[in-house]
């Protein structure tokens, strides 16, 4: 199985085709949902990785996703500018365990 990044911004597509990972630059929103959509159900794609930015664009296509409990995984990672919102991973524990740390 293989990653892919589908991402609105191109350094991030850019940087992990460098290191391995196939990636699909979208030039707006709506090529961005119909990119995910395009891939959220092959087989052959074992993680997607979307920006942090990307991932609030179209969050709730990928909350279905991971609900799903199916693969691809999907994966969020920081932006060019680092993690915009700060509380981010605490507020993803208290709703994946629903225990407030």
């Amino acid at each position: 199985m293989k990653s892919l990044v589908i991402s609105r911004n191109r350094d991030v597509t850019t940087g992990l085709r460098l290191s391995g990972i196939d990636g699909k630059f979208s030039k707006d929103v709506e090529e961005l949902r119909a990119n995910f959509k395009k891939y959220k159900d092959d087989d052959s794609i074992g993680i997607i990785i979307l920006t942090e930015r990307d991932f609030n664009e179209i969050k709730e296509e990928v909350i279905e996703k991971k609900l799903s409990g199916t693969l691809p995984l999907v994966v969020t990672i920081p932006g060019p500018k680092g993690i915009e919102d700060k509380d981010f991973i605490l507020r993803y524990i208290k709703e994946s365990v629903g225990i407030k740390l």
